[in-house]
């Protein structure tokens, strides 16, 4: 079962990129996105990566991100 935490500041974010952690992303209460890692992140965006050329851009203010670690 996973341990879901939700990534706030930049810290957060950091940490997960680091650690190649998997990623779960809500936007209006609805996935948008689940399984990609993070590998790049400003103020205004995250880009997270799921496969070889599969990128997904999500807006920081409009999207909640968790991260998804395994027990």
């Amino acid at each position: 079962m996973a341990q879901n935490r939700k990534l706030l500041i930049d810290r957060d974010f950091q940490e997960a990129m680091e650690h190649h952690i998997p990623l779960r992303v809500f936007k209006d209460d609805q996935i948008v996105d689940s399984g990609g890692i993070i590998i790049r992140f400003d103020d205004q965006i995250v880009v997270a990566q799921s496969g070889v050329s599969e990128l997904a851009y999500h807006s920081r203010t409009e999207c909640e991100f968790f991260e998804m670690r395994k027990r």
